[in-house]
């Protein structure tokens, strides 16, 4: 109760000083609010928007630590340091030495998202004088598990000041943007240092110092080499689990489905959208399976039928896919409202997903143009669900009444 009660003795100090939203931030972010409504009936919940943030990263957080070991893998596999473990359970794999290795990529990453993108969160609150808002907190997460290991910190510090300013802040703040913020700065980083974003690239800690030359030892990603015509021999298994090289939180389904799992328990992630994403994908990928290939229309010489004939259900273990579907289409702030436009909004980023993947080998990692995209329309369905639910009531009531 003392600290509570010094706490409360300096926000009272600060009410109306010029950095009272940056202490509000923090004292809020340890304590619930201590403001009463007044007046008219109100919902009364544990929960405020902080808690719902912490809640999605609670999530995201399985998908950072065995990020960490999976790097440290990578390393130590393309090194020819280790053999390439033969069961998710093995020794090989769950390797201190291998978390060392990430820790030491990963945390600085983590630390640029949330000191450089609070930090411009904290001068706009200063300058317009309005509270810190709470949506970077999930952003803040997203955005390390989104972009290559070796990506310059320089680099994500331009980006991420471009993704808070021009994503986010100049349409309002938090609860305004159209844009996924994380995404917004992937989409930064691709179209500006798209040498840097290609993916297509295993990461070694010290490969020029022990190799000569880091491309001695690097090796293609799964998709990277699908889109080159090249096989592939990572079991179902390592794709499932995700012992295999691509961004950081993005290799392993499974985590990413206990992830899902989580948010729609907690009530926080739309299942609609989750379904309908992953119906969308299947749909475009059995197309390509069953119809293009079957009828002849690419043939072998084609860029296209290496990823064309992959297997439908392989789409959903492999590149960013399962990532975006449960973490950022899902964003309820720049995903459709009604829930008929969810299924509409969720079927066309999975179908729109596999046809990026498919038809642009260059970069066949889709799924963030699909979410942009589709965070543009949103909007727009919403507004055409609701026409025609007046519509149909309206006809309703003119047949009653004639």
């Amino acid at each position: 109760m003392g600290l509570k009660s010094s706490l409360h003795n300096l926000k009272e100090k600060y009410k109306g000083k010029k950095m009272a939203p940056v202490f509000n931030a923090f004292h809020t972010f340890l304590y619930l609010p201590n403001e009463t409504t007044h007046g008219g009936t109100h919902i009364k919940v544990a929960d405020d928007l902080k808690r719902t943030m912490n809640t999605v990263i609670m999530a995201l957080i399985p998908c950072l630590i065995f990020g960490m070991f999976n790097a440290g893998y990578q390393h130590h596999l393309a090194l020819g340091e280790i053999q390439a473990a033969t069961d998710f359970f093995g020794a090989s794999f769950w390797n201190w030495d291998n978390l060392v290795v990430g820790l030491w990529k990963v945390l600085p990453l983590v630390a640029i998202s949330y000191g450089v993108g609070l930090g411009v969160e904290f001068i706009f609150a200063v300058i317009k004088k309005h509270e810190v808002e709470e949506g970077y907190l999930v952003t803040g997460m997203l955005v390390p598990l989104i972009v290559p290991i070796d990506i310059p910190l320089w680099m994500l510090t331009v980006a991420i000041i471009f993704g808070v300013v021009i994503g986010k802040e100049v349409f309002g703040g938090t609860g305004m943007n159209i844009l996924n913020p994380a995404l917004t700065i992937r989409a930064f980083l691709f179209f500006a240092y798209p040498t840097w974003m290609s993916g297509d690239k295993v990461w070694v800690h010290g490969a020029v110092e022990r190799a000569g030359t880091a491309d001695a030892i690097s090796g293609e990603t799964i998709l990277g080499s699908l889109a080159q015509g090249q096989e592939v021999s990572y079991s179902v298994a390592d794709m499932f689990f995700g012992m295999i090289p691509g961004s950081i939180g993005e290799t392993s389904t499974f985590l990413i489905i206990l992830g899902g799992l989580f948010l729609l328990f907690s009530k926080i992630g739309s299942w609609r959208i989750m379904v309908s994403a992953t119906l969308g994908a299947i749909v475009m990928g059995l197309f390509f399976n069953y119809v293009v290939i079957d009828f002849g229309w690419i043939t072998e010489s084609s860029k296209f039928y290496s990823l064309m004939n992959t297997s439908w259900w392989h789409h959903l273990l492999i590149g960013g896919l399962a990532f975006g579907i449960v973490f950022m289409a899902t964003d309820p702030v720049t995903a459709s409202q009604t829930n008929r436009g969810k299924w509409i909004y969720g079927f066309l980023i999975g179908f729109i997903s596999i046809l990026i993947r498919v038809f642009n080998p260059a970069y066949p990692e889709g799924v963030m143009l699909a979410i942009l995209l589709m965070n543009v329309f949103a909007p727009t369905i919403d507004h055409y669900v609701v026409q025609a639910n007046v519509k149909r009531r309206l006809k309703r009531v003119n047949a009653k009444t004639a």
